[in-house]
């Protein structure tokens, strides 16, 4: 039995959660930049515990944006134990920027 061509609906498909409002796509913005950001600290978390080479181009890039997005928290933990000082210095702005980014892209999604 043969159905007739029907075109398809000029709208989103019925169960397409996707939506490109403005509000969407600034949400979707606002959340990829609070990941990247946190990515940037948890990655030069990484690259300091592993010891990484410290003149390497890379690795100084990554010092450089780490050390600019977590001027803010710096020497908030003075405690003896270095490595846990450095991880909880580069660590809580990367939970802030995770938080308050992921926060406020859902305020925008949601209104």
């Amino acid at each position: 039995m043969s159905y007739p061509h029907e075109p398809a609906p000029a709208g989103p498909r019925h169960g397409d959660s996707r939506d490109d409002s403005p509000s969407r796509r600034t949400a979707l913005v606002i959340h990829t930049i609070a990941d990247v950001a946190a990515g940037l600290l948890v990655l030069w978390i990484l690259l300091h515990l592993l010891e990484a080479n410290q003149g390497n181009v890379f690795v100084q890039f990554v010092r450089d944006l780490a050390g600019w997005l977590s001027a803010w928290s710096h020497d908030i933990f003075t405690m003896e134990n270095e490595q846990v000082r450095f991880v909880l210095n580069y660590g809580l702005p990367a939970v802030v920027y995770l938080f308050i980014g992921h926060g406020v892209a859902a305020k925008i999604r949601h209104r």
